[in-house]
């Protein structure tokens, strides 16, 4: 990797790739980083986790280096990754640090870094505690050593955050909430259940082990049969840290973060909310929310893929709303990054003030066709802008016209190319995208 940090901070197979002597570096490091740009006052740094087991080796890692850095440190214990983007601005933190590999399977780790008010660290910060991990550096002795204690009410003051989010009770309404039996296994029944819904509480059961484990928003089956089984209205699943929200519908029928961003959308509309009339999704959100967007008089900004980007191009513009169509929701009037269960909340709030369905309000947005194939190449750059491929690309969409899409997209870490087709069938999706694939595969 050219980068230490990834598009969602570092993450790798724990105590291998990540192990504490990282993770105490890491932190360490972000704690001098951050002093020497204001040394006025002590620095005060929050620390969060996810439930996997690793969490805790690397928790006492993470805090341990920045107090041997001189910065006290408040620990929130389990907790979502929005939570502790929240408390440090709540708090008045200088620092934040999240132990978590969001819906990465149990071996995996990561530690991701927030700066003051629950932001994520510009670019330029995360690489220059990268290049400056291994420098030698004195430490504070006395009374200059960091200090550390817990933060009790964690919990309860993110649930309070939530609930101020929301304008109407939930009575009335049953809702079954996969946890993934991962950081939102507590916080998400808590903050549904005070909000008035009637809560069903799935895969809340973390054991340190059975994170993502076949569950939560990658794995929605289980889910969707419960929503059935419990006659509720609807159904919401988390990931391991809860940054993603996904919806099913009464049907037990999917609702995925595109159709997720189109009710919010219209919702946030109707309330004078959307800034500027814009929504800001990413280029692999499908065609059928570009279309139900300017059906509806609104406007569609995209970004590269990774809720970073769509991150940036949010606070660029002033924007409101922003998202993925894996669930990242962004709502930056009430948070600073991705919050699976303040889009819930949002959703269950629609649901309520227009007295509409989950299956009504998503009818909104009719989901194209997807196909999506990916080409081994030998240089992905190359076979990417190769004129054969330029111009069969442009055949593709001439012939697709306004209801198809074409996309190709080179990979990030493998020579692949991964070419994209929307259609209005499945069928022509498939078939035009497994022509493209052949002549990208030539190259």
């Amino acid at each position: 990797m050219s980068r230490l940090f990834g598009t969602d901070g570092v993450r790798g197979l724990a105590n291998a790739d990540l192990g504490p002597e990282l993770a105490m570096s890491l932190a360490s490091t972000a704690a001098r980083v951050l002093y020497e740009r204001d040394d006025s006052r002590r620095r005060v740094a929050l620390v969060g986790r996810d439930p996997r087991a690793s969490g805790e080796m690397l928790d006492a890692a993470v805090t341990a280096g920045l107090a041997s850095a001189g910065a006290d440190v408040l620990r929130v214990g389990v907790l979502p990754t929005p939570a502790v983007a929240q408390l440090v601005a709540d708090t008045g933190a200088d620092l934040g640090v999240m132990i978590s590999a969001s819906h990465n399977p149990m071996p995996d780790n990561g530690i991701k870094l927030f700066a003051a008010g629950g932001h994520k660290l510009p670019d330029a910060i995360e690489d220059e505690i990268a290049a400056r991990l291994d420098e030698t550096w004195g430490r504070p002795t006395g009374e200059h050593v960091g200090r550390i204690r817990e933060l009790p009410d964690a919990l309860d003051r993110y649930v309070d955050h939530l609930l101020s989010s929301t304008s109407r009770s939930l009575d009335g309404l049953r809702v079954v909430v996969d946890c993934a039996h991962g950081a939102a296994a507590q916080a998400a029944p808590e903050a549904y259940r005070r909000a008035g819904a009637e809560v069903v509480a799935l895969h809340a059961e973390p054991d340190g082990v059975n994170i993502n484990d076949g569950v939560g928003s990658t794995r929605p089956e289980r889910l969707q049969e419960a929503v059935v089984e419990h006659a509720a209205d609807l159904g919401i699943a988390h990931d391991g840290d809860a940054d993603r929200c996904m919806a099913v519908d009464a049907s037990g029928a999917l609702v995925d973060g595109d159709r997720i961003l189109a009710v919010l959308a219209l919702a946030m509309r109707d309330a004078g909310e959307l800034t500027e009339d814009t929504v800001v999704a990413t280029v692999m959100s499908n065609l059928g929310l570009h279309l139900a967007m300017r059906e509806n008089g609104l406007k569609l900004r995209t970004t590269a893929v990774g809720d970073r980007y769509v991150l940036e191009e949010l606070r660029a513009g002033g924007f409101a709303l922003g998202g993925e169509q894996s669930g990242h929701i962004v709502l930056p009037g009430h948070a600073t990054t991705g919050d699976g269960l303040l889009t819930a909340l949002r959703l269950m709030d629609r649901m309520v003030s227009t007295g509409s369905s989950l299956a009504e309000l998503a009818a909104s947005m009719t989901r194209l066709p997807q196909s999506l194939v990916n080409v081994s190449v030998t240089d992905k750059t190359t076979a990417v802008h190769a004129p054969a491929v330029a111009e069969a690309v442009a055949n593709a969409e001439a012939e697709l016209g306004e209801h198809g899409r074409v996309l190709l997209r080179p990979s990030g870490t493998e020579q692949l190319v991964r070419v994209m087709v929307e259609a209005p069938t499945a069928d022509r999706a498939r078939s035009t995208a497994e022509q493209l694939a052949e002549i990208v595969g030539s190259i």
